[in-house]
């Protein structure tokens, strides 16, 4: 009798060559949910940062750094899923590599609280050991990239062209350290290292080749990430209801925040869900950029939902200097946001827009409107945390009730086309 081959039980130096984009029942792995866990404190760290100036009315400031923040958390784990999505095959360089991408990231958030009192203040931008952080990932990276070209005669074009291109920017992002320019000269260079970094992976892969991800397993690593930040949405609910215990002791109202956040967060989960990025990545794996950088303002937004809901905690308890229609904006803005991205994202995934998703899309912000509204009329702000919750219910409604039908139709058009 035949018997399948098992994988070595150790875990010593293995060759890293493409693995096969067509593998079966391929799913995240333990060192991945590991890797995941430090992405954790760092949106943790960005949202409590965003959060306390929100509260002190100091908005601009608390979008720019949020902006920065954001896209350097998610590029850095965006890098790392989509490598390890092709050529993960669980040895100890790759595992060593990890853990010191690990200790980057931890480095980053350690760096977040300088870089946003920093922006704030506006005369130079402490972003030392935010850089610090990133460079750190950043070169293991390309320590991966080099041993996949070295491993890999069919992927060594791609691999090298992936490693010389970070390793100069990396060079950039070190001089910006110790070069430290003016305050707006130094925002516009993070900007263009920023920029950089994004086009690196197309050019790559277009002189060497594609690498071979899997578009199941990176649907999954994704809706994973989105989990994982709306567990600041959760943390938000917790201090929000906290606040209102505090100041009135339990209360319809403390009642109605912990309804209201539970929904939120379900409703979200449940609207990003209803998005089939693993079966249509599979078929359009030429429109995996767009879906794939669209979702860092995915990310960010329910990142900073979180911090509107710790902004509202703060108002609650009496202690921002913002009023209650400030503070419920700064969680409408970004629940819109997420709607948006997400239709947009499915749009642009499945290849076109369905006029129903747009209704939903706007019943959706007519919810979030309403809860504005309510508000500014002279409702608490617990009343409006409640009708926002509404707004992703709307659509989960609207998918579950005729919306699957739309989406059946259109993916037998657009997997028959």
């Amino acid at each position: 009798m035949s018997q399948t081959a098992q994988p070595p039980l150790h875990h010593r130096l293995r060759r890293m060559v493409g693995r096969d984009p067509g593998e079966m029942h391929r799913t995240a792995t333990p060192l991945e949910l590991l890797y995941d866990l430090t992405f954790v404190v760092a949106f943790s760290q960005a949202g409590s940062q965003a959060a306390h100036l929100l509260e002190l009315g100091h908005f601009v400031p608390a979008a720019l750094a949020f902006g920065f923040a954001v896209f350097a958390i998610c590029w850095a784990w965006i890098n790392y899923s989509w490598l390890a999505s092709a050529y993960d095959n669980d040895g100890v360089f790759v595992r060593i590599a990890t853990m010191v991408q690990m200790l980057g990231v931890l480095v980053l958030a350690l760096g977040l609280p300088e870089f946003f009192t920093s922006i704030d203040e506006g005369h130079h931008v402490d972003n030392s050991v935010l850089i610090a952080g990133y460079v750190v990932i950043r070169v293991s990276t390309i320590a991966l990239w080099l041993r996949i070209a070295r491993d890999d005669p069919t992927a060594r074009r791609t691999a090298i062209g992936y490693a010389i291109s970070l390793g100069i920017i990396q060079v950039g992002w070190v001089v910006l350290i110790f070069v430290n320019p003016p305050f707006t000269m130094a925002l516009w260079l993070m900007l263009l290292f920023g920029i950089l970094e994004v086009i690196v992976p197309p050019l790559a892969e277009r002189r060497g080749g594609t690498t071979p991800w899997h578009p199941h397993h990176i649907a999954e690593r994704y809706g994973l990430l989105v989990i994982i930040t709306l567990g600041e949405v959760v943390l938000g609910t917790i201090l929000a209801i906290s606040a209102v215990v505090e100041e009135q002791s339990w209360s319809i109202e403390a009642a109605g925040v912990a309804f209201g956040g539970t929904l939120l967060v379900f409703g979200l989960w449940w609207s990003y869900f209803t998005m089939p990025s693993g079966t249509l990545l599979s078929v359009f794996r030429n429109r995996s950029y767009v879906w794939g950088y669209g979702h860092i303002i995915v990310f960010g937004s329910l990142a900073a939902t979180g911090a509107g809901l710790h902004v509202a905690a703060n108002v609650i308890a009496g202690e921002a200097h913002i009023g209650t229609v400030e503070a419920l904006l700064t969680i409408v803005i970004p629940v819109a946001v997420f709607l948006t991205a997400l239709f947009v994202l499915y749009a642009l995934l499945i290849g076109g827009f369905d006029p129903f998703h747009i209704a939903l899309f706007l019943a959706s912000a007519a919810v979030l409107a309403g809860a504005v509204i309510a508000v500014a009329s002279g409702a608490s702000l617990p009343t409006g945390i409640l009708i926002t919750a509404f707004a992703p219910v709307v659509v989960v409604i609207g998918y579950e009730t005729v919306g699957h039908r739309h989406q059946a139709a259109a993916l037998d058009r657009a997997l028959g086309d």
